[in-house]
């Protein structure tokens, strides 16, 4: 049986060395807003009413992850896949936020970039949306079996 929440709400929580200052990044880079901020915890989302949140928790010890992961040392936990319009403009933006590209790129049609913590992200483009633009098709109706 699948678990279930009562408020179907969904969270996921990035530990760093400054909840704030992490909030913030992701305010800019998602265009979401900070509900809740204090020296240890901060939560964002895109409204109140959605059930899904990011959330940072200031760790003292926190140790920055390296991407790709090498022997010895803190890899990557999780990270976020972000689906982007266009790959050039999204990473541009990204770094004005404050990300960094990470120096190994293993596609073509994704960017890993490191948060202020080192946590990676990837901007990708949705090769179906791609396809459908070739075909001439717009990709919003080609996902969305309603629109037909």
């Amino acid at each position: 049986m699948p678990l279930r929440t009562t408020k179907h709400w969904f969270g996921v929580v990035l530990d760093c060395p400054d909840a704030p200052a992490l909030a913030d990044f992701y305010e800019r880079l998602l265009g979401w807003r900070v509900f809740t901020r204090t020296p240890e915890w901060a939560t964002l989302a895109p409204s109140a009413d959605r059930g899904y949140n990011l959330a940072f928790a200031t760790e003292p010890n926190y140790e920055r992850p390296v991407w790709p992961s090498e022997p010895g040392r803190q890899g990557m936990m999780l990270h976020l896949d972000l689906e982007v319009d266009d790959l050039d403009v999204a990473v541009a933006y990204a770094l004005s936020c404050g990300a960094e590209e990470a120096t190994f790129q293993p596609q073509s049609d994704v960017c890993v970039m490191l948060d202020p913590a080192g946590h990676p992200f990837c901007l990708y483009l949705d090769p179906a949306d791609e396809d459908a633009e070739k075909d001439g098709a717009d990709p919003e109706k080609a996902q969305d079996p309603s629109s037909s």
